[in-house]
């Protein structure tokens, strides 16, 4: 131990994350101390890890974070957040931000203050790389190219600020990588809300609980979306066709256009949606590289509307992982099952119900003939918590009719997931 570098301790000290944890561990030696002081690299305070916080006052816990940073140099990442029992004083954040600013490279910040502290007044034209932001409000964002040179990864979650200035922000940020939208509080200057974002180094962009009329994004290099739990009446991507993983959760559109970048898709992952299959089966059609498709409680426009198995496997030739949920209707699921194509290349199959019928045993046989070289399955159903007599026994039927079946499949693994 004598014989570590003080810049091994701080990197070790740096890694423990939480403040209280580096200031215990800082006083084990003098060597140790010094490398607090001068090679510590990331410092933490958050409320939730550590009760003493709350049992604090506010003046007492601002006097014992700013002792806390002031005894450090070079800090490159400071994680700030701090439940709403605490107003601080703007002042001495202000402090805090503007002893760290020079290095900085990450900031987590989720500290309400009176008055509002302007973080991008503050670490604009910076060499900040990550920015975290949280319970806080945004405005007056000026169109000053730059702002942000260095920065690749951008989250506001419960920000308030309006649509132009969100988009002049993301205009400042010439280098940006990541993007995440959470709970924005949109200011509304009209009664239909539109937000429109350009950004062509976009990569990931994040979404959930947004609640807009228009949401258009232009995003030339967009990988990967996601989309949670929110409800717009038109979302349409523009782009290059880059997008590779496209995820929808518990989202609400009534008119949803990503055609224009959907040529270069690997992973569809939809999750308690509403669809008209034609429209949607169009939309994504373009890929020939998707590898994974899951189609997961979704719901269908029109109560006559199928998943048509057979164009999924003429369209998506090299998929691979194919995830299917949603009410099998006696008629609807025998047209779905209609056609020859066969998944050769899927290996793996998951397979969900709503309610137990012979339905169900017979879409499942049905699906193992069309995946000859399937290797896993994987059958997820709901069982009610009160069971009658007749729902055992449906339930032990099901059951047995599918060992019977995988008896000629003794090749697969097969796997059940209730809940």
């Amino acid at each position: 131990m004598d014989y570590l570098p003080v810049e091994v301790i701080g990197n070790i000290l740096s890694r423990l994350g939480g403040a209280r944890d580096v200031v215990i561990a800082s006083a084990t030696c003098r060597k140790w101390r010094e490398g607090y002081r001068k090679h510590l690299q990331s410092l933490t305070f958050n409320s939730a890890d550590w009760p003493f916080y709350r049992d604090l006052t506010t003046n007492r816990l601002e006097i014992l974070i700013t002792q806390t940073i002031f005894q450090t140099t070079g800090l490159q990442g400071l994680s700030i957040v701090m439940d709403d029992a605490n107003k601080f004083s703007a002042g001495t954040v202000m402090a805090w931000l503007m002893y760290t600013r020079d290095t900085l490279r990450r900031l987590s910040y989720n500290v309400r203050t009176t008055p509002n502290v302007n973080i991008l007044e503050i670490c604009g034209r910076q060499k900040l790389e990550d920015l975290v932001l949280a319970h806080n409000s945004i405005t007056g964002v000026e169109p000053s190219f730059q702002r942000f040179p260095c920065l690749r990864s951008l989250s506001l979650s419960y920000v308030s600020i309006s649509a132009l200035d969100l988009n002049l922000l993301l205009s400042a940020c010439p280098l940006i990588e990541s993007l995440e939208l959470v709970s924005l509080e949109i200011a509304m200057s009209d009664a239909q809300v539109t937000i429109e974002l350009s950004s062509p180094t976009l990569k990931s962009v994040y979404f959930d609980g947004i609640s807009l009329d228009k949401f258009i994004l232009e995003a030339d290099s967009i990988e990967f979306l996601h989309m949670k739990d929110c409800v717009l009446e038109l979302f349409e991507l523009i782009g290059n066709g880059t997008l590779k993983h496209f995820k929808l959760d518990d989202v609400s559109v009534i008119l949803l256009d990503i055609m224009e970048t959907s040529e270069s898709l690997e992973v569809v992952d939809v999750n308690h949606f509403t669809m008209v299959w034609p429209k949607f089966y169009q939309m994504i059609s373009r890929s020939q590289k998707l590898r994974k498709l899951r189609l997961w409680d979704v719901v269908f426009d029109d109560d006559d509307e199928i998943i048509d198995l057979e164009s999924i496997a003429a369209g998506f030739s090299q998929l691979t992982h194919l995830s299917l949920s949603y009410d099998l209707k006696d008629g609807a699921a025998h047209y779905s099952l209609q056609g020859t194509t066969q998944l050769v290349n899927v290996t793996v199959l998951e397979l969900g119900w709503t309610v137990i019928n012979d339905v169900f045993s017979i879409w499942v046989e049905e699906l193992l003939r069309r995946c000859p070289n399937l290797k896993k399955l994987i059958i997820y159903g709901v069982v009610s918590e009160t069971k009658t007599q007749g729902d055992c026994q449906i339930l032990a039927t099901f059951t047995w009719s599918i060992v019977q079946l995988m008896r000629k499949y003794i090749h697969v693994e097969v796997q059940f997931e209730y809940e």
